[in-house]
């Protein structure tokens, strides 16, 4: 059965019950679902707030090239982690949230079901279980289409930008990057899906389900963090961002690149694909980028990966490794 076959009404009695299950009740939302507005509770009295968009064929297909189908779980899964990245980055909780879902007439209620769980197990797998969905919109369109603004707590405390980096700072990494670009280039590989090793096929799911570390973002904060951001579009492109509102440069540690590579052997080895452009083009992990203070022992969790220097003529990118300017690379939204 196609979505064209029933009410919006009926749709949504479909996707309810999918929806904030488990014991857990959220203070947070006052009002859920079922009104023309939800209303949700600011008792730190600022709300943190994001918004990110999902189209088909332009950051998901629904067939890939290596016969791998794409599921409404899974991009309900990746919905919920790279709304909850960006609360994660500033050092936030996140709270609450309004989905928007833009469908073709044929698209399978099935497949709706399925977003809708892949959402709430993102949230709860992921490690925001005070997180809920207030509400929402469904809509028709000629590709699928999802939305999600997000809002966050900082439960208190200051947020950390992107520009707080200062010279003599340590670069550190939570999370993982490069694994999502290496699943990427399997899903677009004439490999077919099931002929994939069980490390390979680990890649796909970094790409289809990411784990963005949620517990890093308000850990670093109260470590006394002084810059983060999110890698959703590559460690050189991200970090050419935050050395930009820094005023500085970011310091790769080629070593430590080295490491961040290693896991993408199996697919590298296969695809004949130097693994060290994944790690540094590759962003959709949603690995946590944050600065420290010299000498500060870093929250747990966190890897060294370089420093931060006073910027010099000719610094390009804003990105160094061991010294050298680093070529811009990295995902840009608008190129061809």
């Amino acid at each position: 059965m196609t979505v064209a076959a029933l009410s919006e009404s009926e749709l949504l009695e479909r996707i309810f019950p999918r929806l904030n299950r488990g014991p857990r009740v959220n203070a947070a939302v006052l009002l859920g679902p079922g009104d023309d507005a939800a209303i949700v509770a600011a008792p730190d009295g600022r709300t943190v707030i994001s918004i990110d968009t999902q189209v088909e064929d332009q950051d998901f297909r629904l067939e890939w090239n290596n016969g791998y189908r794409t599921s409404g779980y899974d991009v309900g899964w990746k919905a919920a982690a790279q709304n909850l990245s960006d609360i994660n980055a500033m050092g936030a909780r996140a709270t609450s949230l309004v989905v928007s879902l833009t469908m073709p007439p044929a698209t399978a209620v099935s497949w709706v079901e399925d977003f809708a769980d892949g959402l709430t197990a993102g949230l709860r797998g992921l490690g925001a279980p005070d997180c809920a969905v207030a509400g929402g919109d469904l809509g028709r369109g000629r590709e699928l289409a999802v939305s999600v603004a997000i809002l966050g707590s900082l439960d208190g405390g200051d947020p950390v930008l992107r520009s707080g980096a200062r010279p003599g700072d340590t670069l550190a990494l939570a999370g993982t990057v490069g694994r999502a670009a290496a699943g990427l280039a399997l899903l677009e590989s004439d490999i077919p899906v099931h002929t994939l090793s069980g490390e390979q096929r680990a890649l796909i799911d970094t790409q289809c389900r990411p784990r963005p570390p949620l517990a890093a973002g308000p850990l670093a904060r109260r470590a006394g963090a002084t810059a983060m951001m999110d890698i959703s579009d590559g460690l050189v492109r991200d970090g050419g961002r935050m050395a930009a509102a820094s005023g500085g440069v970011l310091n790769l540690d080629p070593d430590a690149l080295k490491a961040l590579a290693v896991p993408l052997l199996p697919a590298a080895e296969l695809l004949g694909i130097e693994p060290l452009d994944w790690v540094l083009g590759g962003g959709e992990d949603h690995g946590l980028l944050a600065t420290f203070p010299a000498g500060l022992q870093l929250p747990p969790g966190f890897t060294a990966i370089g420093s931060v220097e006073a910027p010099a003529p000719m610094d390009g990118t804003g990105v160094k490794i061991a010294g050298r300017a680093a070529d811009a690379v990295g995902w840009d939204h608008f190129a061809d």
